[in-house]
């Protein structure tokens, strides 16, 4: 096994057919969220985690060594709230559109508090108003989830990437 497979991969702790229904609800959330992204809703995404959660992009280099340093990192719904609002009002960069391909959702377990814990991998392919679509980013989602109010928030969700030369331009949230 290599170190990022002993680092990230969970192996799964939770019968098939829970995993099953586990894994409609957790497609169900990331296409929610994936929607909002996509529709440049930015202000939006932190609504989708816990006020304690961590968020965090990472290189697979880094996730490979065990170095969890993020391109980019939030802890708690505070940092993500300012991040979303400085994209949305006060940075400047091209116009775009954003489309989330996420697949291979995979529940790995369910611990006796509720909390789920999940993969899913995903591409975000980005156009550029004047310009042609690009796969900007592929990687996989690493998520702890935890229910609220009768449905689920993040309460962890490490985004490693797989693309080793990243844009420069990299605003958006995945």
């Amino acid at each position: 096994m290599t170190e990022l497979a002993s680092i990230l991969f969970r192996p799964r702790r939770i019968a098939i057919a829970r995993a099953m229904t586990l894994t409609r609800e957790v497609e169900a959330f990331n296409a929610e969220y994936c929607a909002v992204l996509d529709a440049g809703l930015v202000e939006q995404w932190p609504d989708f985690f816990t006020e304690d959660a961590i968020y965090r992009i990472t290189a697979r280099e880094n996730a490979e060594l065990g170095m969890p340093v993020g391109l980019v990192y939030a802890h708690g719904r505070d940092m993500m709230i300012d991040r979303a609002i400085a994209i949305s009002r006060t940075q400047m960069f091209a116009p775009r559109y954003n489309l989330h391909v996420l697949g291979n959702t995979r529940v790995t377990d369910e611990a006796p508090d509720g909390s789920i814990a999940a993969q899913a991998n995903f591409v975000l392919l980005q156009t550029l108003v004047e310009g042609p679509s690009t796969i900007h980013m592929a990687g996989t989602f690493y998520d702890r989830f935890v229910r609220q109010d009768d449905g689920l928030l993040l309460k962890e969700r490490q985004a490693i990437y797989d693309t080793t030369i990243i844009a420069n331009d990299l605003v958006y949230p995945l």
